[in-house]
């Protein structure tokens, strides 16, 4: 018999991501602006610098995933800082659009079968992420939404993870234990924090470009 009675997911980079590149996001960005293609080089440019400033202890700390307006305002301003409106006027906002699109996100080629086998074994799930703007819509369009028993947001409780909070409010909607409880993630500085809040938990490596995410690993636990 399993000690667990539920799992809880993170969201980005372990369920879902954006589909695609930083580099074909800002083309796809561009062309919604009637623009012509962009330089490669710039482009690729522009990207690395958002990669390299969005996860710094400085943009962390912005409070980017609290709220709306507040993610919007963070991430419309990184993007300007890395260079999108020398790339073209009016690209930050277009980009952050974007990205915060239903349409813009895909599943992990394993996430809706392990989904399916959790609901199979009389698993509950929940989702627990940080994130500014709300998910729901993209996991309707990704066909998860049948399969996710709760769903809480950092933008909607206006606490993000390590904070135990909300790990035990997605327990406690699920009416679980946090000792019965296994949650999977891919931040050790984040996800881990469901430990203090008396759950277990399980990282999954950075993801790879293509292929499964490796949640199929986690049926061997439940």
């Amino acid at each position: 018999m399993s000690q667990f009675e539920a799992v809880l997911f993170d969201a980005g980079d372990t369920l879902i991501r954006l589909s695609g590149s930083g580099e074909t996001l800002l083309h796809r960005a561009a062309a919604s602006l009637g623009v012509d293609p962009l330089d490669p080089e710039e482009t690729a440019r522009v990207w690395r610098r958002v990669l390299a400033r969005s996860s710094t202890a400085e943009e962390l700390a912005k409070g980017r995933d609290l709220s709306n307006a507040r993610h919007r305002e963070v991430w419309t301003a990184l993007y300007t800082f890395a260079g999108c409106e020398e790339l073209a006027p009016g690209l930050s906002e277009e980009l952050y659009a974007l990205t915060v699109s239903a349409g813009s996100w895909e599943a992990f080629p394993d996430t809706l079968p392990t989904l399916m086998a959790l609901r199979d074994r009389g698993l509950p799930v929940g989702i627990v992420s940080d994130t500014g703007f709300d998910l729901r819509p993209a996991m309707d369009l990704l066909g998860l939404s049948p399969f996710v028993d709760t769903v809480v947001m950092s933008f909607e409780q206006g606490i993000c993870k390590p904070a135990v909070e909300v790990f035990l409010a997605a327990c406690d909607r699920m009416q679980v234990r946090p000792e019965r409880t296994l949650m999977v993630g891919d931040n050790p500085l984040t996800d881990s924090g469901a430990v203090a809040a008396g759950l277990h938990v399980f990282l999954l490596p950075p993801p790879v470009r293509t292929g499964p995410r490796g949640l199929r690993h986690i049926l061997s636990l439940v």
